[in-house]
């Protein structure tokens, strides 16, 4: 059975949870300093968490960053506990983003991925993502390349409608910043 999920905005309180998926995720993960700075300081990020009620107390199983600046939303990060990947967490993460994106006013979104991230760039695509250039060298942990993925007047109906599968097919419910 899946867990119950709940998309809500990040709060202060949130940081340490986030902080542990992050170091579970990426070679480089931000900092405490980095997360207070985009929840308190930078007007145009927004961050979302995913929390599960299915143990005795919610708990952070994922989260995404996302800036909007003008009519554009770029994806700053995104990641999903170890024990919870695959199960359509970090989809609805990026839903949520999007949805709540286009509800700001954004017409375009757009990303960085590692190259060799293939589950990542999967669930992009599937969501309308192109390949539209690539960051020679991005990642300072391995110098690794970056694929630049774009979606222009992304079909927020039907993220809507995937949206609102997810939460009666789980049980859950969605609750935006």
């Amino acid at each position: 059975m899946k867990p119950d999920i709940r998309i809500r905005g990040m709060t202060l309180e949130d940081i340490p949870s986030v902080l542990l998926i992050d170091q579970q995720s990426f070679p480089l993960p931000w900092s405490e300093r980095t997360y207070r700075f985009e929840l308190t300081r930078n007007d145009a990020a927004h961050l979302l968490v995913a929390e599960t009620s299915a143990v005795h107390s919610p708990v952070i199983i994922g989260y995404i960053g996302f800036w909007i600046i003008i009519d554009e939303v770029h994806i700053s990060t995104i990641a999903v506990a170890p024990g919870y990947r695959r199960e359509g967490i970090g989809r609805r993460l990026l839903t949520a983003a999007l949805v709540e994106a286009r509800r700001r006013g954004a017409q375009l979104a757009t990303l960085e991925v590692r190259i060799s991230n293939d589950s990542a760039i999967h669930l992009y695509e599937e969501f309308g993502f192109e390949v539209v250039g690539k960051r020679k060298g991005y990642y300072r942990d391995n110098h690794e390349d970056a694929l630049i993925m774009t979606v222009e007047n992304y079909d927020i109906a039907g993220l809507r409608l995937r949206e609102a599968s997810d939460e009666r097919s789980r049980g859950t419910e969605g609750d935006r910043s």
